[in-house]
């Protein structure tokens, strides 16, 4: 943050601190239960669990947690809306897209107070929330309600005595299991394509950050969805996420979250009914910077990579490889650049770091970095916990990191940034490449030939050009390797939540 008071990551440049939006009051938490056929309910075994703010460890409330019954409930409402001849599936397509856009009306009108749940949730600037988690999930579901009537098949040419088409139809029902890190837009990434292609939802919010789901259960209410169409069951891995992964009247499971609870989920629907799956996993994400590169737009696009979210991002730029002409001046400015960082209250609008989720996650990352200075990796700033009793860790910079180092290879998930020299574009593709992940990867250069080529020789599912974290609702975004696979937002989202029909018919007459 600029000591003027304007953000230096974008957000609100040129805006007055005064005029920032502001959070708005909570003095109690209204919706702490299970949305199920549009009514709350209590847990079957009526067990609650706290979440809490990591920004102060206090606890903000009590939520009523799901289980294998809750979710059996879930999945029963879910599949009595998706019947043939329920309100959903005899709506017309363009209703649906109504119905989307009025969800998006809603949390507009309710934006400052969901970005304030988000950020008192989640740990993260109030700003964040307020431009990048409301702002892309309003503009997430306009985009798929403009998706709803323009769903269809096609005419195919065959033998001239047999007339085919195809139709694309619902896959079902549909369960979901999101993230802690942004569990609103996580939440709207998954609802939005499904409910688009007529789908009913049984979605699971990450127990850390139960709060933006269930409030917009309320919105869905009130926007006058049928009721079963979504349901939300907050609740535990391995109990109710486990239950929609292996449940045998699921249709098709959406996961984002680490590689390793994939795999779990992957396993579990092809023991249970071979349901469909689509998972966007972790990320050790590459950024090739070249030294024709404008050098300050590749410092501060990178570190907006590596410590947005305070680095809890499955994009996060942790890699930054640089070429050797111009690395003593980028790290140089880089290091310049996240000493600018302001750690602080996560609801001030004047703060750009918040802290880590929880203490596994702290811990995780302390671990990490406490293995980069071990392993010969040259600690430039940070390193440390901003205090002994708080989830602040401050920006830290590596520099000297060599391909074998942890911090190198493991998903870190925390505000951690490894910068590496490189001599030519071949070994900096070479090195780039070498991970078992592909998520997203940067190149920074003037020239367009070498973007061009740099990002078809990049095994990454998305490639940025002198920009970071750069996503609209209308492309596509999903991983490589195992960084999972299919595909999330624009177009491609569709065919994941529709089954193609082909009908062939024979003709008694030809021309």
């Amino acid at each position: 943050m600029a000591k003027n008071g304007t953000t230096e990551n974008g957000l609100a440049q040129g805006i007055p601190a005064m005029l920032f939006p502001q959070p708005v009051k909570v003095q109690e938490i209204k919706h702490t239960k299970i949305f199920i056929n549009n009514e709350w309910h209590t847990s079957s075994k009526g067990r609650t669990f706290p979440t809490f703010n990591p920004a102060t460890g206090v606890k903000i409330c009590d939520v009523y947690e799901a289980d294998e019954e809750d979710v059996d409930k879930a999945v029963e409402a879910a599949k009595v809306a998706k019947q043939r001849g329920s309100m959903w599936r005899r709506m017309d397509a363009s209703n649906r897209g109504r119905m989307l856009n009025k969800l998006a009306d809603l949390m507009e009108r309710d934006r400052l107070l969901l970005a304030t749940l988000e950020t008192l949730d989640t740990g993260k600037p109030f700003l964040q929330s307020v431009f990048i988690d409301l702002e892309g999930s309003i503009k997430t579901l306009r985009y798929f309600a403009g998706w709803t009537d323009k769903i269809h098949g096609k005419s195919l040419p065959v033998d001239e005595s047999f007339m085919c088409f195809t139709k694309h139809e619902p896959v079902g029902v549909c369960g979901a299991i999101i993230p802690w890190n942004f569990p609103l837009l996580m939440f709207v990434w998954k609802v939005a394509p499904a409910l688009s292609c007529g789908n009913t939802v049984v979605i699971k919010p990450a127990e850390q950050t139960p709060l933006t789901a269930l409030h917009v259960g309320s919105l869905i209410e009130e926007a006058g969805f049928p009721p079963g169409v979504v349901n939300i069951v907050p609740g535990f891995g391995p109990t109710a996420g486990a239950a929609i992964a292996s449940h045998m009247d699921i249709d098709k499971v959406a996961f984002t979250g680490s590689t390793e609870v994939g795999q779990l989920i992957k396993e579990a629907a092809a023991k249970s009914n071979l349901k469909r799956v689509t998972l966007e996993l972790g990320g050790k994400n590459p950024c090739i910077v070249f030294a024709d590169c404008d050098l300050q737009l590749a410092v501060e696009e990178t570190q907006k990579g590596a410590f947005y979210n305070q680095g809890q991002c499955c994009t996060a730029a942790s890699r930054v490889f640089v070429e050797e002409s111009i690395y003593e001046e980028f790290v140089r400015c880089s290091i310049e650049n996240a000493k600018k960082i302001v750690i602080g209250d996560p609801l001030d609008p004047q703060t750009s770091h918040g802290p880590q989720i929880d203490k596994q996650q702290f811990d995780k990352i302390m671990d990490l970095i406490e293995s980069g200075k071990k392993e010969g990796a040259r600690l430039e700033c940070g390193g440390a916990a901003v205090d002994e009793k708080s989830l602040f860790i401050q920006p830290t910079i590596f520099t000297g990191v060599k391909d074998y180092m942890r911090i190198a290879k493991e998903e870190i998930f925390g505000p951690v940034q490894c910068i590496i020299s490189f001599r030519n574009q071949q070994e900096a593709i070479k090195r780039a490449n070498n991970s078992q992940y592909g998520l997203v990867s940067a190149v920074f250069t003037t020239s367009m030939d070498r973007a061009l080529s740099v990002s078809a020789a990049l095994e990454t599912g998305t490639v940025w050009v002198n920009c970071y974290n750069a996503l609209h609702a209308q492309t596509p975004f999903g991983g490589y390797k195992m960084s999972g696979n299919g595909r999330e937002l624009g177009e491609y989202a569709l065919a994941e939540y529709s089954e193609v029909k082909t009908v062939t018919i024979k003709l008694t007459e030809t021309l």
